[in-house]
């Protein structure tokens, strides 16, 4: 379905402007309006990833790290909204599949 648009004008230099129309014809844009909806969608993937890195940082420096016990994950299941583990080890036999670490 077509999201609903909005108009909005905005007041550039002389200068930008004739940059900006550059920029369209160098990049294939179709429209400067093509061109700001990626401008913003890019802006906010970068304030997404800066928050993502901000909260790494905070558990990193948050002290020492503790092993989870059954109790936290059964915990998080439930804040989660489920009940039980998704890979049940003693039923398939196999091992729970971990997120990859990077070096």
């Amino acid at each position: 379905m077509k999201q609903k648009t909005a108009t909005m004008n905005i007041s550039l230099p002389a200068t930008l402007r004739d940059q900006l129309e550059q920029k369209l014809t160098r990049h294939a844009y179709s429209t400067a309006s093509e061109y700001v909806r990626e401008l913003i969608r890019k802006d906010l993937q970068r304030e997404a990833i800066e928050k993502v890195d901000t909260l790494l940082l905070e558990g990193i420096h948050s002290g020492p790290a503790v092993p989870m016990t059954d109790h936290d994950w059964q915990e998080l299941r439930t804040l989660a909204g489920r009940t039980s583990p998704r890979h049940d080890t003693k039923k398939t036999g196999a091992a729970p599949r971990r997120a990859a670490r990077s070096r």
